[in-house]
């Protein structure tokens, strides 16, 4: 017999491979409720419109996975309760760099192998969308060669892998009405690359806690010594267990602007796991010791979503 509440509680494409092309598009929805409505409807039409375009080339990846912000919750949902730990992205503010919060209602993360069907989805789902919805960001992600940034470490190597993926990065039993999603985060990273590039290699992997051509992990510092990136991104609960997150980081360039970033993006199935994670980065372990990746990377948006199960999407416009 087909259990309906499993088949609705479905993930969205979450835990999909990871691809050599990515789009971020970050939307808020105008005001007033004729657009509200017609977000709602688009929204709880994403399904359709991935196998519209997915159909187009079968031999190739494509997904998209949309989430949510704290300020449509209500207006998209028809204010259904919200996911326990839905709000917005809070300001962090460290000693000398801050993760800031910027405008934010949707986020369309498209994945595919090519960026003709990221395009083509994105003209499709926007035509839909008409003037229910202003753009805000749209980064094109991109793989640089063995999956590494452009600060040119390999990014992602924390990634829980196997049965450990969906434990870290969908809802369960703890929040039921909302089983199968999971919070994310983004961020848009402007690195400077001159002056990373005038750093010493010993000193670069310092600073990210891995050595740089064989991506092995460097020992943690101990005590209140200097903590690299790898250490102040690992997160442990008061019982000591560790919580992981899935990363799904594209590089993206506009060398003719001198623009070189990193887009990040993290899924999980508590918040607080990746607020921990950016507090340590910002505001240091101990206070002031702050992530010295940031001396090179700066934080231009931030952005708090919510990505429900298939199911609930889908039921939005009935």
């Amino acid at each position: 017999m087909v259990d309906q509440k499993q088949i609705d509680s479905q993930p969205q494409y979450i835990d999909n491979p990871l691809t050599r092309a990515a789009a971020f598009l970050v939307l808020t929805v105008n005001d007033g409720d004729e657009a509200m409505a017609k977000a709602r409807s688009v929204v709880a039409s994403t399904g359709d419109l991935i196998k519209d375009v997915r159909i187009r080339s079968l031999k190739n990846i494509f997904t998209a996975n949309v989430g949510i912000a704290d300020r449509v919750w209500d207006g998209l949902t028809g204010g259904k309760p919200k996911p326990k730990e839905l709000k917005p992205f809070q300001e962090i503010k460290g000693s000398k760099h801050t993760a800031v919060s910027t405008p934010g209602d949707l986020l369309y993360h498209v994945r595919a192998d090519t960026t003709d069907l990221i395009i083509e989805f994105e003209k499709i789902l926007l035509e839909a969308f008409g003037d229910s919805v202003t753009a805000v960001d749209d980064v094109a992600g991109f793989r640089y060669f063995d999956d590494r940034d452009l600060l040119e470490f390999v990014d992602g190597t924390a990634n829980p892998a196997g049965l450990d993926q969906p434990f870290s990065t969908t809802i369960g039993d703890e929040d039921p009405d909302y089983t199968g999603g999971s919070y994310v985060v983004t961020q848009k990273y402007l690195h400077q690359l001159g002056d990373w590039r005038k750093q010493t290699t010993e000193d670069q992997e310092q600073v990210i806690g891995r050595t740089k051509f064989d991506n092995v992990e460097l020992p943690d510092a101990e005590g209140d010594a200097q903590k690299s990136h790898k250490t102040l991104c690992t997160i442990t609960d008061d019982q000591g267990v560790e919580h992981d997150i899935l990363r799904d980081n594209m590089p993206f360039a506009t060398p003719g602007k001198g623009e070189y970033g990193t887009y990040f993006i993290g899924y999980s199935r508590h918040l607080w796991v990746t607020e921990k994670m950016l507090e340590r980065m910002f505001i240091g372990d101990p206070p002031g010791k702050y992530d010295r990746i940031l001396d090179f990377s700066t934080a231009v948006t931030g952005n708090t979503f919510f990505v429900p199960s298939r199911g609930f999407l889908a039921a939005l416009d009935d």
